[in-house]
Order: structure tokens, then C-alpha cells, then sequence
């Protein structure tokens, strides 16, 4: 049997072969030439101080030699979980807490729970581009709705989503902040939502991984944690909240009417019963481990707030880069010239000034031109490349006015 014989499951036929820009970037280090990555977003990569001790410490619980499956969790793990949200001034108790491996599998759940093949799930655009394998995955489809920025920030267009919606409509995703807008649901937006979804009997699911990192207006930030108007799934986890991606452990906080989240519940219990991925030892380490955010997060703000504000201060003198305002998340957005394609402009400064940026539409940015770019480099790093980006694209407008 040869591969030419073979046939894969046809949701996997996704593009396998590297794109130019990975070409280029291996090229690169083959030659053993330095790149200033401005799309690192793994917080263990970036030089940050963790409580090593306080963390490696918690692993260490002789109850991690014993397995005591639990489809929901373990309480202990739940209850931590429930604590930190009472210290948000939200009631979520540990009965209304799920936990998973990650926050890619709980979303898994939520389609499978709510999503029959074929059926579609409305999704923020632009957004993660995970996304858009999840729901090849689960056998979904894919609906886009639009944030469109106006008047100095990122707003969702309630129009083009109800305009989404049909009898095979099964839930809105809302990113709360958003990825990489860094946009915010506000207290009207939340209202229409609700109104929506109750209309077209829709479910919520409210990712907010990066809701402890409001950087602009927090007194307007709002969890959907709790809210009760509307069937609610919140997502998420320790990846973000901690810092640490590599424990691999999530959560899905369940809110609305009392029958239906009963219902929801009972269903997704059976569902992670069958996989029961979420491991012991980080369970029992949470309650340990939560307490240790702020300390955590305060390192991670200040890094993100500093190089947001460089990178603020050089666009507001520069004639050819506009930063894009953000509330919360750890990514700026860059608006550069249209002289070049996003494409063209990502590989001109990966070959030619060795900094690696993301284009726009890897996020699936409807327009051109944009650039984004991971707030959590290590200072020296992002100040060099980003002078580095500014300078040359300056440069390419003199050889526009000279051509």
C-alpha cells in the first residue's frame, strides 16, 4: 500500500507543506543568522521570574500516587477555581466548574455538546486562527461575524452576526478580550448578546483566557462568568491566568437558566468522562498554585504595558504606522502602508532585517494592510526590532517617491 492509495479522513486535508515564510525563517537559522521573533507569545520563553519553588513544590502531594477519577474534577481543584472568581466578586460555584486539558478541548466539548455535524457556530473575525481547525475537527461549520474598528476601538457588528444566524445556528464564540484586537465586550454589547441568543435559542461561549489582562478601561470590564440571561459556557485556564501552558489545565464555567445549564452539565460530564485527560498531580497543585497570579501576572503587565507603550510612543511620530488601540491581551496591532502585500511586507522584514512579525491575515484580518505583533518580547529585543520595522518602513517610502 502507498500513499497514493490511501485516503485520510477528508477533515484533515489541510495544507501540510511549509509556506515561504517558514522556508525563509529555517533558512535563516541554518545560516546561524540571529531573528528578533515578535511573535513569541510563550510566557515560559520570555524571561519572566516564577515562583519556582512555590510551583515544582505543590507537584510533590503523596495523594498524586493515588487516581481518583472524577468526570467534573476534582472538588479540591473546583473549589480553587471557585475562589477565584469570588475574588472577581462572582459567584460561580464549584457544581457549575468543568475542568479540561486545555482550553482547545474544552471548546471540543462545547461543539460536540451543542453542534450536530454540518451545524454552525458563529465566530468573531478576526480571531485565533485555531479556530478554524477546531472546527474542521468537530465537523462544524464555520460562520464569521465581523469586528470592525471605529472611533478608536474594536466593536462587534451586531448586524452581519444576526445576518449569520439560520435554523442550523447553534452558538455565538465570543473572545473576551479578543485575540488580537484586544477588544472587550461592553455592558450594551453583553445586553444584545443576551437578547439574541435568547431569541434564536442560541448558546454563549466566552473565551476569556485573557480576561486578567485588561490593560485600558478594566472599570468596564465585564466576565460573562455567571450571567444568567442566556445558556453561558466561560472558558478558561491556567495558560494565561499563570503563565503556564506547559501544566495543561483549563476550565469551563457553566451559567443560565437552572434547567438548561443541569442539563449542559449532565451531558458534559458523560463527554469528559470518556476521555478523563485532565491529570492528577496539576489538579491537587491549583489551590496551591491560583493564589500565585498576581505575582505572576504583575511581571507578565508591566512587560506587556512597556512595550505597548513604546511602540505607542514611535507611531504617534510616525507618518506610515498607525497602533491600533487595545483594552486587554498580550498583541499590538500595526496598520502599515499599502505599498506592499501583508505577504511581501512579512518576508521583506524577515530577509532583509531579520525580524519575524505575524501579517494580518493569519488571523483572518478582512482588510490589508496589518502586522501584529506579541507583546511579551523581552524589552531590549522588541524596542530593537520594532525601531528596526519603523526604519525600514521608511526607507520603502523613499523608494516609492523616487520610483
Amino acid at each position: 500500500m502507498i500513499l497514493d492509495d490511501f485516503q485520510f479522513a477528508k477533515r484533515t486535508d489541510w495544507p501540510l507543506a511549509s509556506n515561504q515564510l517558514g522556508h525563509v525563517l529555517e533558512q535563516l537559522r541554518k545560516e546561524n543568522i540571529p531573528v528578533i521573533d515578535l511573535t513569541e507569545s510563550n510566557p515560559t520563553q520570555g524571561g519572566f521570574v516564577y515562583p519556582e519553588q512555590k510551583i515544582l513544590e505543590a507537584l510533590g502531594d503523596v495523594k498524586n500516587l493515588t487516581y481518583t477519577p472524577a468526570s467534573e474534577g476534582l472538588l479540591k481543584a473546583r473549589e480553587a477555581v471557585s475562589r477565584y472568581y469570588q475574588e472577581k466578586s462572582l459567584d460561580v460555584p464549584p457544581e457549575r466548574i468543568l475542568l479540561t486539558s486545555s482550553t482547545s478541548e474544552g471548546y471540543s466539548y462545547l461543539f460536540r455538546l451543542l453542534a450536530n455535524p454540518g451545524e454552525r457556530i458563529l465566530f468573531p473575525q478576526p480571531s485565533y486562527p485555531l479556530f478554524q481547525f477546531l472546527v474542521d475537527l468537530n465537523d462544524i461549520e464555520m460562520v464569521n461575524y465581523p469586528l470592525y474598528y471605529a472611533k478608536g476601538r474594536w466593536q462587534m457588528d451586531f448586524e452581519r452576526l444576526e445576518e449569520g444566524i439560520d435554523i442550523n445556528t447553534k452558538a455565538i464564540v465570543i473572545v473576551n478580550p479578543n485575540n488580537p484586537t484586544g477588544s472587550f465586550l461592553r455592558a450594551e454589547d453583553i445586553k444584545v448578546l443576551n437578547a439574541i441568543c435568547r431569541k434564536r435559542r442560541l448558546a454563549l461561549i466566552c473565551d476569556e483566557v485573557f480576561g486578567d489582562y485588561v490593560l485600558n478601561n478594566r472599570e468596564n470590564y465585564i466576565s460573562l462568568a455567571g450571567n444568567e440571561e442566556a445558556l453561558t459556557f466561560v472558558l478558561s485556564g491556567i495558560s494565561k491566568t499563570l503563565g503556564l501552558p506547559q501544566m495543561k489545565l483549563s476550565w469551563i464555567v457553566m451559567s443560565g437558566p437552572r434547567d438548561l445549564v443541569q442539563a449542559a452539565r449532565e451531558r458534559l460530564e458523560i463527554i469528559s468522562d470518556t476521555y478523563l485527560s485532565v491529570n492528577t498531580p496539576v489538579q491537587h497543585a491549583l489551590s496551591t498554585w491560583l493564589p500565585l497570579r498576581q505575582e505572576i501576572q504583575k511581571d507578565i503587565l508591566n512587560r506587556v504595558q512597556q512595550n505597548y507603550a513604546f511602540i505607542q510612543h514611535l507611531s504617534e511620530d510616525s507618518l506610515y504606522c498607525r497602533l491600533l488601540h487595545i483594552d486587554g491581551g498580550w498583541y499590538g496591532i500595526l496598520r502599515i502602508p499599502d505599498w506592499h502585500s501583508e505577504e511581501a511586507w512579512v518576508l521583506l522584514f524577515l530577509r532583509e532585517e531579520h525580524i519575524l512579525v505575524h501579517p494580518g491575515y493569519f488571523f483572518d484580518f478582512e482588510e490589508e494592510t496589518y502586522i501584529v505583533l506579541s507583546l511579551l518580547c523581552p524589552v531590549d529585543d522588541f524596542q530593537k526590532g520594532i525601531r528596526r520595522l519603523f526604519k525600514r518602513v521608511e526607507r520603502e517610502n523613499l523608494k516609492n517617491l523616487k520610483a
